[in-house]
């Protein structure tokens, strides 16, 4: 996530088979290979006249979005939303029988904020299910270390210079339709078993390194 231009694509933490049967390996493949690096090729082609630009990592790129040049902005933030929404996601799945739980830090941190593990994911839940048409769910801390859920459209983010994002929920229909069709609450529900909620938590313990 702080690398610099060109980006690359990185590859997937594990293979396109482990996250079956929840989400399939073409969906992994269209989902990963096409998509995610499609937003990758188009970041690189809007940044590449900019010099300027090109020691800035993603999330600084996209908290300066308005001191880019504005023939780069718009693509940067579809692009640069998109790189870093599906780094997050990836990063923060794992085979559904790994068993992970959050650390002692964040589950404190998610009795205090939320009233407790099954309550923040009704919220998430709320969230990834109440935005229409495509885009994002979040659980995110903020430089506090509070935690709460927030939602984009598209593929913005939400504001890094104020919230570390820990985890996310895809809801394009991409990320999905192959293997639920048109059922996005069966598929948020079998997404949350593949959480590798030990990344999540190391998300939040250095969360303040990532404002």
């Amino acid at each position: 996530m702080n690398k610099t231009y060109p980006f690359v694509l990185q590859d997937l933490p594990y293979s396109y088979e482990a996250l079956v049967p929840v989400l399939g390996s073409d969906t992994l493949h269209f989902h990963h290979d096409k998509h995610m690096n499609a937003y990758v090729d188009n970041l690189n082609k809007a940044l590449e006249p900019y010099s300027d630009f090109h020691n800035l990592s993603l999330p600084q790129l996209l908290t300066k979005l308005y001191e880019l040049p504005q023939a780069a902005q718009t693509a940067v933030r579809n692009n640069g939303g998109g790189v870093y929404n599906h780094s997050l996601y990836f990063s923060t799945l794992i085979h559904p029988n790994a068993g992970t739980t959050p650390s002692a830090s964040l589950q404190a941190a998610i009795d205090r904020d939320f009233g407790g593990f099954d309550q923040m994911l009704t919220q998430l839940r709320q969230a990834a299910l109440g935005r229409f048409g495509s885009g994002w769910a979040y659980v995110v801390a903020d430089e506090n270390g509070v935690l709460s859920i927030c939602s984009t459209a598209n593929q913005d983010v939400p504001d890094l210079s104020k919230f570390a994002p820990l985890m996310t929920v895809d809801v394009w229909e991409h990320a999905y339709y192959l293997d639920y069709q048109n059922r996005r609450p069966d598929y948020f529900d079998a997404l949350m078993t593949l959480i590798n909620w030990d990344v999540v938590s190391k998300n939040y313990e250095q969360s303040a390194f990532c404002l």
